[in-house]
């Protein structure tokens, strides 16, 4: 970092309160209780090394950080300003980056295991992200099947055109760091990413350093709101909301299908285009894909303009329309 930013980071940490603070060594990861309101700070105690991150709703752990969200939201490398959103149904915002110095993050790559290093390297005993975020969670009796996939912090990844992702190295620097806001009470596990024959932390571990804030009402306002959803659901709208306490699954034979918004209804339409209208439609038909069905080709043109109008202008997500 330059020596204007250390000054600013300075008067920053000067304003909130510190609430905890330690050195994660490689090959260990800690779960930290954070508060609805207060600030996760993880920062590059050398530099170069990836931090994989898990996290939990305190207050029920069916509740967790869900990497396909996030990335369907804000992208393959969510940077300040995005959220790490919860699994459906649940789909609440857990997490707000506040601060991110780097803004090289991934949520594409799984975490690494040892049955990765087993099966790739040959080597059947190698530090992972896995074991060390399970070794972590068991202080809250998690098990190692409870690990989800890992936000991984200040990993650079990089996807071709022909579709491959690839892991590059990375050019952090000591005093680098994250700020995540929570936005509930959470749990939240960050480790010291074990791979240290991958470009992932350039060949090597080095340790982290983790610091809890209290936010301060500046860091509070900056935060955008959220709006409630009704399609964000809670564990007293589920039909079944117990957790099994066994691992061997049975049918019941109790079971009758409600699925929900069933049965499908249909609603034919007629439109009339003018001539200009038509010659237009047809511009813009996929006949490669729908061929004289002009009903599927008006749907595809309507919500392709749709999609990229107001969907993804209200998400803030990258366009997907091909139109």
């Amino acid at each position: 970092m330059s020596e204007a930013a250390a000054m600013a980071l300075k008067d920053e940490e000067v304003e909130r309160r510190l609430v905890d603070e330690r050195i994660l060594e490689p090959g260990t990861g800690k779960a930290f209780e954070l508060r609805q309101g207060q600030i996760l700070r993880i920062e590059q105690a050398v530099g170069n090394q990836c931090v994989d991150f898990n996290c939990f709703n305190l207050h029920d752990y069916k509740e967790f950080m869900h990497c396909g969200r996030t990335r369907t939201v804000h992208g393959f490398n969510p940077t300040e300003g995005n959220f790490l959103w919860s699994a459906p149904p649940r789909e609440n915002a857990m997490l707000y980056i506040l601060k991110d110095t780097v803004k090289r993050n991934d949520v594409l790559f799984p975490r690494c295991s040892a049955f990765l290093y087993e099966s790739a390297y040959g080597f059947d005993v190698h530090t992972n992200c896995h074991d060390i975020q399970a070794e972590a969670q068991r202080e809250y009796g998690l098990t190692p099947d409870d690990v989800h996939d890992s936000f991984n912090f200040f990993m650079c990844t990089e996807v071709s055109m022909d579709g491959r992702a690839t892991i590059t190295r990375q050019d952090t620097r000591q005093g680098d760091h994250v700020d995540l806001l929570a936005m509930m009470d959470v749990l939240a596990i960050p480790n010291v990413c074990g791979a240290d024959i991958m470009r992932t932390s350039n060949f090597a571990l080095k340790p982290v350093r983790i610091r809890i804030f209290e936010a301060t009402e500046e860091d509070l306002a900056a935060v955008p709101s959220v709006p409630r959803m009704k399609s964000q659901r809670t564990p007293a709208q589920f039909r079944n909301a117990v957790i099994k306490a066994t691992r061997e699954l049975s049918a019941d034979p109790d079971y009758v299908p409600a699925f929900a918004n069933t049965p499908i209804v249909e609603t034919e339409i007629s439109l009339e285009l003018s001539e200009a209208e038509w010659t237009a439609f047809e511009k813009l038909a996929r006949r490669d894909l729908y061929g004289s069905d002009d009903g599927a080709a008006f749907r595809d043109i309507l919500f392709s303009w749709w999609e990229e109008r107001f969907l993804n202008a209200a998400s803030g997500a990258p366009s997907t329309s091909g139109t």
